[in-house]
């Protein structure tokens, strides 16, 4: 239930605002950064799951980028270039980049291959590493993912149903990360009546009952937050052990 944090590098602002808006529309938390200096500061700061690199970048080079970046750790990257040679590709490829993408590109197109990137990524981590966090805690509460067990601070088995379980799990994937309705939605592939508005209030009973649960007083919610303007925070952090 994780949402992908993509960060999104371009020096141009128009195609960083446009490939940022459309990614989030898609589900997607998408952070934008300019430079080096960006992309290093949000990857201080939070989980990156993929890096959209364009490789032309004012004075500083994306393949260079990629091959510092690539030699300290393994967070995918798909680069982007005006640059459609086969040579260029093979510079790229050579720098570690997992898939390069010529422009312009159709954005349906460059959705897909994110998403078979991200797969990708997933699977080699799964075989990496075959245990599983399962085990969850925040602010006293603990959650058995195994088991799909609630626990109070007070000791207490708390039933919740499979669509709050899983709304839960969005939560704890990504927490103090204030999280849009669309990309809440999408993570649980959320339906509702009435397009996105009656997505929205579907999502609204959901984090409502989700509240009787494990807030002390849903009305004045602690943990689960309402971001005016965002959509929701788990405001408080979790720790995560294997089963």
């Amino acid at each position: 239930m994780t949402i992908p944090r993509l960060l999104v590098v371009d020096d141009d602002a128009e195609v960083r605002q446009m490939l940022t808006q459309f990614l989030r529309q898609n589900g997607a938390h998408v952070l934008p950064a300019a430079s080096e200096h960006d992309i290093r500061r949000h990857m201080e700061t939070g989980r990156i799951d993929l890096i959209l690199l364009d490789v032309m970048l004012g004075d500083e080079n994306g393949v260079k980028i990629c091959e510092r970046l690539r030699a300290e750790q393994d967070v995918p990257i798909i680069m982007v270039s005006a640059l459609s040679a086969d040579s260029d590709r093979m510079a790229g490829y050579a720098a570690g980049a997992d898939d390069y993408i010529a422009k312009p590109f159709n954005t349906d197109l460059l959705l897909a291959r994110i998403k078979a990137v991200l797969a990708r990524a997933r699977r080699s981590s799964s075989l990496a590493h075959r245990r599983r966090k399962q085990r969850f805690t925040f602010a006293g509460w603990v959650f058995d993912a195994k088991r799909d067990e609630v626990i109070s601070p007070d000791g207490y088995q708390v039933a919740l149903s499979r669509r709050e379980i899983a709304l839960l799990q969005v939560f704890l994937a990504n927490p103090l990360i204030p999280l849009t309705r669309a990309e809440i939605a999408a993570a649980l592939d959320l339906d509702g009546d009435g397009g996105a508005d009656g997505q929205g209030r579907a999502l609204d009973v959901l984090v409502g009952r989700l509240r009787t649960k494990i807030e002390a007083d849903p009305k004045r919610p602690n943990l689960l937050r309402t971001e005016r303007g965002v959509g929701y925070v788990l405001a408080v952090d979790v720790r995560s052990e294997d089963a």
